[in-house]
């Protein structure tokens, strides 16, 4: 039997949401996983259990097939047990994975775990806000209106027989439909946006649309869209390490998912804080384009 070094040995968690959208992507990237390197497949039920099974990874490498709501969560799973650093992750997009492909991972089941094996590791910029939080590719205020979306580890009925076997499991576990909570499309709203202490816009000018992106070498870039009083107004754009936005209850998307209401936020660059594998050849630099709003 070939024998593997301990850095490629594998801890592919496959998401319970890829199990449902898209069984097929999930076996063939399971496939090429376990025949390219030592691998433990693990199909974690519930938060908890996902966040588990990351903390005890040991020396092997972790691989998430799943969306990008799988790819976020993992992140903050290891920034919250402050192990980001030392720990280089990889993802195999199955269902939306808009992020995951703004930054460089392969689409296709077959090309994102093929440059898993065969990729190199970057470090990337995040923002980091004061709650802990994390934002990868996108942070946008006021968010988009929220659409119906199934909630990742809500699963069907049934008993341990569930688990005998991954097939089985493919078969019988089922997604509920949830609601999130109503966001009235997005308008003209007053917020104090400070970019390293200096005042962008205040509250007496309304804005459409603030959105952050962390951009490279610990800077973020931000496009605050002021709302057009008499004369079209002008597109604010800056650079900056901290973004402190201020405003009355306002709500505000972080990748896929979306928080508040908070009056007060502040976002910081931690620069090269994760580790993304991607193919090789990858070579462009992170100028992030936004991912499109869902």
């Amino acid at each position: 039997m070939a024998t593997f070094a301990t850095s490629d040995q594998l801890l592919v968690i496959i998401d319970p949401a890829a199990r449902q959208t898209d069984g097929e992507s999930v076996r063939i990237a399971k496939d090429v996983l376990t025949a390219g390197a030592a691998a433990k497949v693990c199909l974690p039920d519930g938060p908890e259990e996902f966040a588990r099974v990351l903390g005890r990874r040991g020396s092997r490498r972790p691989v998430v097939i799943g969306d990008d709501r799988a790819l976020v969560r993992a992140v903050t799973v290891l920034h919250r047990q402050r192990e980001l650093a030392g720990c280089a992750l990889s993802v195999v997009p199955v269902g939306d994975a808009r992020l995951a492909r703004s930054l460089g991972v392969p689409a296709g089941a077959v090309a994102a775990a093929r440059a898993v094996l065969d990729g190199t590791v970057r470090r990337l910029d995040l923002l980091v806000d004061d709650s802990d939080g994390v934002v990868l590719g996108t942070l946008g205020i006021p968010p988009e209106p929220v659409r119906e979306a199934a909630e990742p580890f809500a699963g069907a009925p049934g008993g341990p027989w569930l688990r005998t076997t991954y097939r089985s499991l493919v078969r019988t576990l089922a997604t509920r439909p949830v609601r999130l909570p109503a966001i009235p499309a997005a308008g003209p709203t007053r917020l104090r946006v400070e970019v390293d202490g200096a005042t962008v816009v205040d509250l007496d000018q309304p804005v459409r649309a603030v959105s952050v992106v962390p951009g490279a070498s610990g800077v973020a870039r931000v496009e605050v869209r002021p709302l057009p009083v008499g004369a079209e107004a002008t597109l604010l754009r800056v650079s900056g390490r901290a973004v402190t936005v201020v405003g009355t209850d306002f709500r505000y998307r972080a990748d896929a998912l979306v928080s508040g209401p908070v009056r007060r936020r502040t976002w910081q660059v931690a620069e090269g804080a994760w580790g993304l594998t991607l193919p090789p050849a990858q070579t462009r630099t992170r100028t992030q384009t936004p991912a499109p709003a869902p």
